[in-house]
């Protein structure tokens, strides 16, 4: 079967939508329309419950010829979901060509990372079209690390110093260009560093994604086209977790490019959680409460783990393995220092407008609290380290305005900056 070229009309579509989209559209209606029945059947079957009606094979599951209609509802629509993912995954192949397809926009781009970051790993789990695998990423293209000589050529004109730059959650790579400003791009300028970025899909586990990265610098750094010297890892929010995972993973491994990593910066990065997952917990306790708001609680276990992981700063497996993730409040970590032989470098974000005790306890960046940005904590095993001037605050400052605050820049700068040599006397 020969397919024609498309149109510029279809290509301009194409920047925007993809067929497949079509099919991981109906994966995810399906998922949606199972979960609202488990709602509904919930709900009912806590009504059933309070006037002494008998429960199905599952507690929150329906008995009798109530339970038999849901089950062939919930059968109904799995078999119309299954037979139109198979009709789509045979016809797809017929009628699209990737290689013709023009470069994603922007905003594709950003919707894909956002879902990505909400719904990650169920995007994952159900082998969804819009998962986001990791990527290590050069002027705007991806790495090829299982091709070095194509890969030695995309990085014609590396230097010694590799820069990797890890964003956070529901983000992407091209999200590091924000107001006319990018991290990478200025302190490749100033330092004549490598600036090679991360993207990946935010919803999965910390520590899986830090696993990842390892396995992928490990490959980056065997094929550095030059004499690699110096990696710096720079991470912004959830980012700096993954970072330090990274780092946990492959000394773990004994792997070898951690002998080359001299430094790590994070720039508003949780270490120690944020309050916004904790909120999203207590939503979740207080429809627990009440058996006829329990069902809906499962509307709030939709959030990714990688979400969850931010209650507390998850960054290795032992930090979440073996607990329900919705239920378990309390920080169950076990004390991770900052690596060792490493320069570590914290900037911390708040909206505050001066320095005062009460704006330090309760403002932050809008996102994360300035006493997890700076790593400090009450119990004096968890607190991170940083020498003092190795951190800082910057005022007037929310969460992503650390992406494109020249300050920020020129204070990264002074710490990645070489330390010259004594002059002779």
């Amino acid at each position: 079967m020969t397919l024609s070229r498309p149109t510029s009309t279809q290509l301009a579509l194409l920047r925007h939508l993809r067929p497949t989209d079509l099919r991981a559209a109906v994966q995810l209606a399906t998922e949606a329309t199972t979960g609202v029945i488990g709602i509904a059947e919930g709900v009912h079957q806590s009504v059933r419950e309070r006037i002494g009606l008998p429960a199905g094979r599952l507690p929150d599951r329906a008995g009798g010829l109530t339970g038999q209609i849901y089950q062939g509802i919930r059968g109904v629509t799995g078999f119309v979901g299954h037979g139109l993912d198979g009709a789509l995954a045979t016809l797809l192949p017929l009628v699209d060509e990737p290689a013709l397809h023009p470069a994603p926009s922007p905003a594709r781009e950003a919707v894909i990372a956002a879902l990505n970051g909400v719904l990650g790993d169920r995007l994952q789990a159900s082998g969804n079209p819009l998962t986001q695998a990791m990527e290590l990423r050069y002027q705007g293209e991806r790495l090829p690390l299982d091709r070095a000589p194509q890969l030695r050529e995309c990085l014609g004109g590396a230097t010694p110093h590799l820069l990797v730059l890890v964003h956070g959650l529901c983000m992407n790579d091209a999200q590091w260009h924000r107001g006319g400003h990018d991290h990478g791009a200025w302190l490749a300028s100033r330092l004549g560093c490598t600036p090679v970025y991360l993207r990946y899909n935010s919803g999965l586990h910390i520590s899986v994604n830090g696993r990842e990265l390892a396995r992928q610098l490990e490959a980056l750094a065997a094929q550095w086209p030059v004499p690699l010297q110096t990696i710096t890892l720079l991470g912004h929010s959830m980012g700096g977790l993954v970072a330090r995972a990274a780092c946990f993973e492959a000394q773990v491994a004994g792997l070898r490019w951690p002998a080359r990593l001299r430094h790590l910066v994070f720039l508003g990065t949780p270490h120690h959680g944020a309050p916004l997952e904790r909120t999203g917990h207590g939503i979740d306790v207080l429809l627990a409460a009440s058996p006829f708001s329990a069902p809906f609680g499962r509307l709030g276990q939709l959030r990714s783990a990688g979400i969850t992981d931010l209650r507390h700063g998850h960054v290795r497996e032992a930090d979440w393995q073996g607990r329900d993730r919705f239920r378990s409040a309390d920080d169950h970590r076990e004390p991770l220092p900052l690596p060792e032989g490493v320069a570590c470098f914290t900037a911390a974000g708040t909206l505050a407008p001066q320095r005062s005790v009460l704006a330090e306890r309760l403002l932050g960046d809008g996102l994360v609290p300035l006493r997890s940005a700076l790593g400090q904590h009450d119990d004096p095993r968890r607190r991170l380290v940083f020498a003092r001037d190795s951190q800082r605050t910057f005022y007037r400052t929310g969460h992503l305005d650390l992406l494109s605050s020249q300050t920020v820049a020129e204070q990264m700068v002074q710490w990645l900056a070489p330390v010259p040599p004594p002059a002779d006397d």
